[in-house]
């Protein structure tokens, strides 16, 4: 396969909205009409029940963890048109960790939801899974740390994607230089992805873990 097929089915696998899938199946409903409008697992709990968020989220997860599974198969085929050398497009690593990243953004800017999707989390802890359970390990912690503290879903959820390339750098032995690359690449479009919590947090108006909407 060429490389241009391994970014192309990469974001194919990513940009797969489980979310909107799940919410429209279960419910009828679209899900980007309720609650936060966001595509993502967690407005589909709040749309359909905490089962299908769940679902949704396991799913997201898979995608993410499939997709890094998916291209290392395929680095590794006859069929490669590169051998491992010096330059950067001739690294396996690279293009397996493009492909994450690439399975993320196609989350987060799925084709046939008219680039509108959610904000990457679950899809970029798939990813992160397929190349190191140990840095997802560390992150989680990082996570509950965090929400335990704010009780913040969405400032853990940007602390935990900020810690993943300090995880890799200093937690992983001999970590391959592009999953750091990669991952602080998935750490920046997470975050940027969450301008609106980070604007509702600042104001004072983000919803903490399981407070009711319009209480304070």
């Amino acid at each position: 396969m060429l490389p241009v097929g391994l970014v192309a089915l990469a974001y194919a696998v990513g940009s797969i909205p489980f979310s909107f899938l799940m919410v429209k199946l279960v419910a009828g409903k679209d899900v980007r009409e309720f609650g936060s409008r966001n595509v993502g697992a967690t407005n589909a709990a709040r749309t359909a029940g905490r089962w299908v968020g769940i679902v949704a989220l396991v799913l997201d997860i898979a995608k993410g963890y499939g997709a890094v599974l998916l291209a290392r198969w395929l680095v590794a085929r006859p069929g490669w048109p590169f051998t491992p050398g010096v330059l950067p497009w001739q690294s396996r690593e690279m293009w397996i960790a493009l492909a994450g990243l690439v399975a993320v953004l196609g989350h987060m800017f799925p084709l046939w939801l008219g680039f509108h999707g959610g904000k990457g989390v679950a899809t970029a802890t798939g990813v992160f899974l397929a190349l190191s359970p140990i840095v997802v390990a560390a992150a989680i912690l990082v996570f509950a740390i965090v929400l335990l503290l704010f009780r913040y879903v969405s400032l853990a959820s940007i602390v935990s994607a900020a810690s993943i390339p300090l995880f890799f750098r200093y937690l992983v032995s001999q970590a391959p230089f592009w999953h750091i690359v990669v991952s602080i690449a998935i750490a920046i479009a997470v975050i940027v992805k969450h301008h609106s919590n980070i604007a509702r947090i600042v104001a004072g108006t983000e919803r903490k873990l399981g407070q009711k909407k319009g209480s304070s």
